[in-house]
């Protein structure tokens, strides 16, 4: 549908972080978005197209202009992708799961946006960061989230103990994620690296009915066997 402005708007629309009824874990605004828009950047079409049609079932897929934005996509495409913009029409990037623009290839678009005047509109909607830092019972003055961990043993090592480090030396809490099937040997890695005082938030599945959400020292989380193979995970450690 194309808006009376001269000028579309860039769309930040948030998804849900899983299998989730939307109305459950949404506002209204993200099906009012979604009702008007018929552009969309997005990092997987199927996904996204799945997730429109349950936002809004009467929506004509046909109708829907699809751009990919992951990490195959090359920087020369994304001017390309946002130049219905100038023809008047609104565009809704989407994340993958969560919120678009944050841990996303996403931001790269929005900062485009700014540098052209294009208006950028975000709109409410889940984010496993904060979520997880919400209910951690860790700073949520001053915390850092720092993406993936290296993946070399030795680097992954050095990585934990400055982030420990930091947490400490700042008051700071520090966030980071893994790729779900690698869950499991970074908690072995945790619970080898760090110290026994330290505090481990684990959380988990975050709005989905399998939900696990728990903070306790590193001495604490030995004495657990858990097991988070192939499960969406944060993970946040705080030195006091």
């Amino acid at each position: 549908m194309k808006p009376i402005s001269l000028h579309g708007k860039l769309y930040l629309i948030p998804t849900t972080l899983g299998e989730m009824i939307p109305d459950d874990v949404l506002p209204q605004t993200i099906k009012r978005s979604i009702d008007f828009i018929d552009h969309y950047i997005v990092e997987n079409e199927k996904t996204a197209r799945k997730f429109i049609k349950s936002v809004n079932p009467d929506k004509k897929q046909p109708s829907l202009k699809i751009s990919i934005l992951n990490k195959r996509t090359e920087e020369s495409e994304f001017n390309e992708f946002i130049k219905p913009i100038f023809d008047g029409y609104n565009i809704g990037l989407m994340s993958e799961a969560g919120c678009p623009g944050v841990a996303d290839p996403g931001a790269a678009i929005v900062k485009i946006a700014h540098d052209k005047g294009i208006q950028v509109v975000p709109l409410v909607g889940p984010s496993s960061i904060l979520l997880a830092m919400m209910a951690s019972g860790m700073n949520g003055q001053s915390f850092a989230f720092n993406g993936y961990l290296p993946i070399e043993k030795g680097e992954k090592k050095k990585a934990l103990k400055d982030f420990e480090r930091l947490s400490q030396e700042k008051n700071q809490s520090q966030l980071f994620i893994e790729t779900p099937y690698r869950n499991n040997k970074l908690i072995e890695d945790l619970l080898v690296n760090l110290n026994g005082n330290t505090h481990l938030c684990i959380a988990c599945d975050i709005t989905l009915p399998t939900e696990f959400i728990k903070t306790k020292t590193i001495n604490d989380w030995k004495k657990q066997k858990v097991d988070f193979h192939n499960r969406p995970c944060i993970f946040i450690i705080h030195k006091m």
